[in-house]
């Protein structure tokens, strides 16, 4: 590992640094979801292209230099994408924004510690796996985009079951690829109606996350995870329904009292049932769409517990959906490892986490998709501790 230590910088440059890269990066998610919808589209790709080039140029005014090289090569793929050279895919869009979030924990640490620690041979493998993507070598495309996503995030390979890359060239030449964990929650292989009102629900999600101080970014995250595990266990579970409930299963959140929302006291009863309403808010979004009705199904039972503790109607385990069952544990997950009012100073470790819903697993959560759920979990934070 290298140390990089900036030249002296006062703070607000830092800060203003920082606040564009994470500007550029909320903008160029939203362009990549756009981009799935319209892979051919010029100007989708331009504004991509201009990201990039605009962060790479902000580092090097401050000489941020570890991140120049890698980010000038994205660039140059980008570039070539722009000009109609090379073709828009799904695993561009997990290079690109694993590249911006390994820029955004860089000048995060400069910014927390006035250093910053970074792998040079790891970037130097990163810069090459990416300068490989040639207009030339089409055919070979997603396998070199798949072998540098890896190097970025080694814990996307869980999917395929392999045991991780072994350096460049570790897929062999015209090897299928498995399918990645999406930057978003929203499957890749559904219509284009589909695919518009999964938009349209992200986009409702993201609105309400605004509401509080503590949602930030939790429907993407309930969803990737629902999706993968999901995966993992064979796809018993419809795709598009259990994302579609990901996004909107607190939508009725949306219509509770702020001061409510933000308590760090225990709720009263009163409270408490008025909380429970969001079930049946959040159901009511997708009253009236038919295509949805499973998706309804999972929002409203995704309360419930295999004892016949939960709520609204104390369903037991045999007549609660799959959907509802894994939306459960993710929901729980998610509230234990990031911020809430009520939490914000007990948050626990993602390991802590699993272990302590593994204790009150029993009745709560089903037994079937907390083994599911403990498999994946091993896997991901295995991988991510080495």
């Amino acid at each position: 590992m290298q140390t990089f230590v900036p030249e002296d910088l006062e703070d607000d440059i830092l800060t203003d640094l920082m606040e564009e890269i994470n500007e550029l990066y909320e903008a160029s998610e939203q362009t990549l979801i756009e981009l799935e919808l319209r892979p051919q589209d010029n100007e989708l790709q331009r504004a991509l292209f201009r990201s990039i080039h605009t962060i790479k140029g902000d580092l090097g005014l401050v000489n941020f230099t570890p991140m120049i090289p890698l980010l000038q090569h994205v660039e140059d793929l980008l570039d070539f994408l722009r000009k109609g050279q090379v073709q828009y895919t799904s695993t561009m869009s997990d290079l690109v924004l694993l590249t911006m979030d390994r820029v955004k924990v860089f000048v995060q640490e400069v910014m927390n510690q006035g250093k910053s620690q970074y792998d040079d041979d790891l970037h130097q493998k990163l810069v090459l796996a990416v300068s490989r993507i040639k207009p030339d070598n089409q055919a070979d495309h997603e396998r070199l985009l798949h072998e540098a996503v890896l190097l970025l995030n080694p814990a996307l390979d869980a999917l395929s079951g392999s045991d991780g890359p072994q350096g460049a060239g570790f897929l062999p030449e015209g090897q299928a690829l498995p399918a990645t964990l999406s930057n978003t929650g929203i499957p890749k292989a559904m219509s284009a109606e589909r695919q518009m009102d999964m938009l349209f629900f992200r986009e409702l999600m993201q609105t309400i996350e605004h509401r509080s101080n503590y949602w930030a970014g939790r429907g993407d995250r309930i969803a990737k995870l629902a999706l993968y595990i999901n995966h993992q266990a064979g796809s018993p579970i419809d795709d598009d329904q259990l994302a579609v409930a990901c996004y909107v299963h607190d939508f009725g959140m949306a219509f509770m009292p702020l001061h409510l929302l933000n308590k760090t006291e225990p709720l009263s009863d009163n409270e408490f049932n008025l909380m429970r309403s969001h079930v049946y808010k959040s159901s009511r979004l997708l009253e009236h769409l038919d295509q949805w009705d499973h998706a309804r199904k999972i929002v409203m039972q995704h309360h419930e517990r295999p004892d016949g503790s939960g709520y609204p109607l104390g369903l037991k385990d045999a007549d609660i959906c799959d959907g509802a069952k894994l939306l459960a544990i993710l929901d729980t997950y998610d509230a234990m490892t990031h911020s809430r009012a009520h939490n914000k100073s007990s948050r626990v470790p993602k390991k802590q986490a699993v272990i302590e819903m593994n204790r009150q697993a029993k009745g709560q959560f089903s037994a079937e998709w907390m083994r599911h759920f403990n498999s994946v979990m091993t896997s991901l934070l295995t991988k991510q501790s080495n």
